[in-house]
């Protein structure tokens, strides 16, 4: 039987969304493993729009779960929806997104919160002993989800490491073709564009934490 798969994205753009690459590089190595994938996204509007050829912020302000449709081609849910009983996995792509949408890591590094529907979301599967993959900068919700002493990685910046053993995080380095496990907890991290300098090496990475999560729905 195909394992399903859910897949949290936090909006569509590096600087205010899920990270494309990350997220397509994610979505192509579940079906070609033949997972069944369902996207989900938190109904709210964005920390902020960015403007991805100036740089600079702008208006109007955009809705989190809209534009995460875009990646999705429409097939999106709201993620209260999410209910670990009917998915075998969940896997989150990273993005500045995920550190300004899914939480506040982004403004408040270690003191952050994370957005309660995505926090509950997640936690059922914790509940569940169902696997979680963690990639770029969403390991920073890694505490918050688990409790501490959960282990991830975000690569080499020792500031966000420095951040995330604030929360109660333990930080392990990490080359971006390789992923970091926690047994215990059933974690996978990669680091992906935290160290890419091209999409093949983000995909080296996400490609290993995507086996590793669907190996880890056997276990």
């Amino acid at each position: 039987m195909n394992k399903k798969v859910a897949v949290i994205l936090s909006g569509c753009g590096v600087n205010d969304g899920s990270e494309i690459h990350e997220s397509v590089i994610t979505l192509l190595r579940l079906d070609q493993r033949g997972a069944e994938v369902q996207c989900f996204a938190p109904n709210i509007d964005q920390a902020h729009v960015i403007n991805h050829l100036s740089g600079e912020e702008m208006q109007p302000a955009r809705n989190v779960l809209v534009e995460s449709a875009r990646i999705a081609r429409g097939n999106i849910k709201d993620v209260r929806e999410l209910r670990a009983d009917n998915f075998d996995a969940l896997i989150l792509p990273g993005g500045f997104g995920a550190a300004k949408n899914l939480s506040d890591f982004a403004s408040k590094g270690g003191d952050c919160s994370v957005q309660p529907d995505v926090l509950a979301a997640a936690q059922s599967f914790v509940s569940a002993a169902k696997p979680i993959g963690l990639i770029c900068i969403a390991p920073a919700l890694a505490a918050h989800i688990f409790g501490a002493g959960v282990t991830c990685t975000i690569g080499h910046d020792a500031d966000t490491a420095a951040e995330l053993s604030k929360m109660g995080a333990e930080h392990v380095e990490c080359n971006v073709e390789d992923i970091v496990e926690d047994p215990k907890h059933k974690l996978v991290s990669t680091p992906a564009y935290m160290l890419a300098d091209s999409i093949a090496q983000a995909a080296s990475g996400i490609n290993k934490l995507v086996d590793r999560v669907l190996e880890l729905t056997h276990e």
